[in-house]
């Protein structure tokens, strides 16, 4: 078994949640040519699961879906269904030595999700969050690059904006520092009730933190939900249920944000903010790199009692 096949299954675990992929004691596995053989439970609460057959060689060869292990809802066909969509995902994202099973799944994540007819509450939900999304993007970005610098002299005239800016100073609680192969990872957890305040918050951090700003990445995530009546000011429409609003940001971790933003989504919270720093060590750590990105998230969202441990 390859070390890039380890810290992939350690990687889905980390960012589907423990058991999402977990290894066979098939007869045969041993033989030095064998394929070792995965369950592969798909997001969904009732979704099937799948056995894929990973070679020796993967990422360098494909790996492919051995059939069904539990078919989804039970319904006559579905299992057929559901390997037959994840081959076609494998054969479409799959490259010729990079792993390839969180984009196949996300893949066919998307795939049913736009094959089932959503409720009418949802097109609410969906459509509003999306508009935020899209906007949200665009605030944590201006929020970025137009945070005021500190004045550390503590000499500049503000007027009223010093006593402005005191009172919405983020209370981010911190997990442990994860450091491996040189690399370290941090997160950072505040509670937010808008999008903008998860834009203000970031800039914040990002001006007022040097530590932050010499980060190689820092990558965001938030999700905040609101009355729909109360979300008319921000972009939202009223008429009762309520408004989602979620965004991410890479910050030049490719697919980073997705995972984090996922990882939330997983473990269902909302109103709030975190921020990942890794400070990049210099010895690439491939899949596993999202691992310790979202044991980091996780463990900051335990000690700010988000959360229960695991």
């Amino acid at each position: 078994m390859s070390d890039e096949l380890l810290d992939e299954v350690e990687a889905i675990n980390s960012i589907y949640g423990d058991g999402s992929l977990t290894r066979t004691d098939e007869q045969g596995e041993e033989e030095e040519d064998s394929p070792s053989t995965y369950i592969l439970r798909l997001p969904g609460e009732e979704s099937s699961s799948l056995r894929l057959q990973f070679p020796r060689s993967y990422p360098h060869s494909p790996p492919c879906v051995a059939g069904t292990h539990h078919s989804s809802r039970g319904v006559k066909g579905a299992g057929a269904k559901d390997v037959r969509v994840f081959t076609e995902v494998l054969g479409a994202v799959y490259r010729p030595g990079e792993v390839c099973l969180f984009d196949a799944v996300e893949e066919f994540s998307q795939r049913a999700e736009s094959a089932a007819p959503p409720s009418p509450s949802h097109q609410l939900s969906a459509r509003n969050g999306q508009q935020q999304q899209h906007g949200g993007h665009s605030r944590l970005a201006d929020a970025h690059d137009s945070a005021a610098p500190v004045d550390d002299d503590g000499d500049g005239d503000d007027g009223g904006c010093a006593a402005d800016a005191a009172a919405v100073v983020p209370e981010w609680v911190l997990s442990e520092a994860i450091v491996e192969s040189k690399s370290t990872f941090l997160a950072r957890v505040a509670r937010v009730t808008s999008p903008e305040e998860a834009a203000r918050f970031i800039g914040h951090l990002v001006a007022s933190d040097r530590k932050v700003r010499g980060a190689t990445h820092n990558i965001t995530a938030w999700r905040v939900r609101k009355a729909a009546a109360a979300a008319a000011d921000g972009g939202g429409k009223g008429g009762g249920g309520e408004v989602q609003f979620q965004d991410c940001d890479d910050d030049g971790e490719t697919a980073a944000g997705a995972r984090l933003l996922h990882l939330l989504q997983v473990m269902d919270v909302w109103g709030i903010v975190v921020v990942v720093s890794r400070w990049f060590g210099g010895v690439k750590l491939g899949p596993r790199r999202f691992a310790l990105i979202n044991a980091a998230a996780r463990d900051a969202l335990v000690k700010a009692d988000l959360v229960r441990r695991t």
